[in-house]
């Protein structure tokens, strides 16, 4: 049933890849078996992959392109193709910019940003989910999001990539303990970048009299054509605000968020603290 349901959703980019991968194999005379030992993968998985009832995952991408490809590079300039595929429908149009960004600014209220989740908190967020997923498409939107980090080690240019969290995000146990702590000293290890600033709004600063970040999320970004613009997500619905009005309130907005929240340094040690007692 899965399988039905995968070759009805496969979108563009699975299918020519499908059919690619089915024309150069005939091409060049091999069988699915034959096919399937030059890339590592069994007869049925490569016959899956023919058809879209399992759309071919970034390895066996790169493996195909090592075994039919031809030199010809079809198969990677296909990866990023399929991996804007696999994203939820309300991320897809965010995802490319997001690779391609300049700066990005982000606020996150209830669990870490998807950009900094380890593979283990980030499978156990989307697995855990509902209405619960077929666990083959778990695994590909957990793929996809590990993915994203290559923004991280991008460069000319490197981009400045601004994490703010709320210590709710922080204290919210996702999957187990051990997930949730490894998780935190995952951020803590991305805090050290060179391009990278990590702050933490604690729960008290609502006693204080004034907490600018009640009203949710947020991600700036400025463009690789420098555009400035405002992506906001809620209930697996989406916005891009690129009015410049609208995008200087929010700009102010998380400003003010950002001086209401512990130093870089202060909050590196704060997570670290927090770690350490989730191992009591």
């Amino acid at each position: 049933m899965a399988r039905a349901a995968n070759k009805a959703q496969a979108g563009g980019a699975a299918r020519m890849v499908a059919a690619l991968a089915k024309a150069l194999r005939e091409q060049l005379g091999l069988t699915q078996e034959e096919v399937g030992r030059m890339t590592g993968y069994t007869a049925s998985a490569i016959s899956a992959m023919e058809t879209c009832a399992q759309p071919a995952s970034d390895a066996m991408l790169v493996a195909l392109e090592k075994a039919i490809g031809g030199g010809l590079g079809l198969f990677e300039k296909a990866r990023k193709l399929m991996l804007m595929e696999k994203y939820p429908p309300q991320f897809q149009d965010f995802a490319l910019m997001e690779a391609e960004a300049v700066t990005l600014s982000s606020y996150q209220t209830y669990v870490i940003d998807g950009l900094f989740q380890t593979p283990a908190y980030a499978r156990a967020l989307i697995g855990g989910g509902f209405p619960q997923l077929q666990n083959a498409h778990v695994d590909e939107l957990v793929e996809a999001r590990i993915a994203r980090r290559a923004l991280f080690e991008r460069t000319n240019p490197t981009p400045m990539v601004e994490l703010i969290l709320d210590e709710a995000a922080l204290r919210r146990t996702i999957g187990s303990e051990d997930i949730q702590r490894d998780q935190l000293y995952a951020l803590a290890d991305d805090a050290e970048r060179e391009n990278v600033s990590l702050q933490v709004v604690r729960l008290n600063r609502g006693a204080r009299g004034s907490h600018a970040g009640t009203r949710g999320d947020m991600v700036l970004v400025v463009t690789k054509d420098h555009e400035h613009v405002v992506y906001l997500e809620v209930e697996d619905e989406s916005t891009l605000i690129s009015d410049p009005v609208k995008v200087a309130r929010l700009n102010h907005r998380y400003a003010k968020i950002r001086s209401q929240a512990l130093s870089p340094d202060e909050s590196v040690s704060f997570i670290q603290k927090l770690a350490g007692e989730e191992r009591t």
